[in-house]
């Protein structure tokens, strides 16, 4: 299934699956037009080929071209993006093609703001599952762009035992017995904890990754220490600009951030489209 595809035509059928009353009254024939998005703003860019997707998707002849690609530094006044068409198409295509561009490039641009700010080489930066419903993929394509890393995917994909889980199976020890004997040997187990006490437990269980939740600094760093290598060590929560190098600075190897994605702000760019 090409779910980028998808997510397009179900965007393109939302905006105007059931005509475009102002276009269609204007254009009773087909003409050729050309389009240009402007960049009103310096930003990351990211979602470049979502956007000449939407428009092929319209206009199977459509020409697209930018001389930028995903990760671009853009600055105001840059065109980003140009495409020559069916000029139902552009108009049609416009708001969609802008709607994918403003918002994935908002979270590559935030995404760029915390590595860059991050200065601790040995600390990955990731992502959470804190996406917009059906964008998930593509919101973590911007994170890459934005130069952090993603997390797991969705639940299929790897194995975080959280406070909910261990509610149910009575103890972390119960927990990661019943997920160990479910799993192939080649899948690693991740178990959230809370206190230094769930972090012995964990040890003791033997998981890969030990993920340190809502901790404050003197926490973390007691429980880097008594995990002493034994798992890889993730810190996740209340994590900030103004926190990033302080959570780093407790030795941790991962952070979480579900703000690169939930907070980011889509940035500002307009589509001018002319006749040909």
């Amino acid at each position: 299934m090409n779910t980028t595809e998808n997510i397009i035509k179900l965007a393109l059928f939302e905006d105007s699956g059931l005509g475009d009353i102002t276009t269609e009254s204007i254009l009773s024939e087909s003409f050729l037009g050309k389009g240009v998005i402007v960049a009103k703003e310096s930003f990351v860019l990211a979602g470049i080929e979502v956007a000449k997707k939407t428009f092929k998707l319209l206009d199977k002849d459509c020409e697209v071209f930018s001389s930028f690609s995903d990760g671009s530094n853009i600055k105001q006044g840059d065109i980003v993006f140009k495409a020559q068409g069916d000029l139902v198409a552009l108009l049609k295509g416009e708001r969609v093609a802008l709607n994918f561009l403003q918002r994935l490039s908002g979270i590559a641009t935030l995404t760029r703001s915390y590595a860059d700010e991050l200065k601790f080489p040995n600390v990955r930066l990731t992502d959470t599952r804190k996406t917009t419903p059906g964008l998930r993929g593509l919101e973590k394509e911007a994170v890459r762009a934005g130069g952090a890393y993603n997390h797991r995917m969705s639940l299929y994909d790897g194995v975080l035992i959280k406070d909910n889980h261990i509610a149910v199976a009575g103890s972390i020890k119960s927990a990661v017995y019943a997920v160990r004997n479910r799993i192939s040997h080649l899948m690693k187990i991740e178990v959230e904890v809370t206190n230094l006490d769930e972090v012995k437990e964990a040890v003791d269980e033997g998981v890969d990754v030990i993920m340190l939740d809502n901790m404050d600094y003197d926490q973390m760093s007691a429980a880097v220490n008594y995990i002493n290598g034994r798992a890889v060590v993730e810190a996740s929560g209340n994590v900030s600009l103004g926190t990033l190098n302080k959570i780093a600075a407790t030795g941790v190897d991962v952070i979480s951030c579900g703000a690169l994605t939930h907070q980011a702000r889509s940035v500002d760019l307009s589509m001018r489209i002319n006749t040909a």
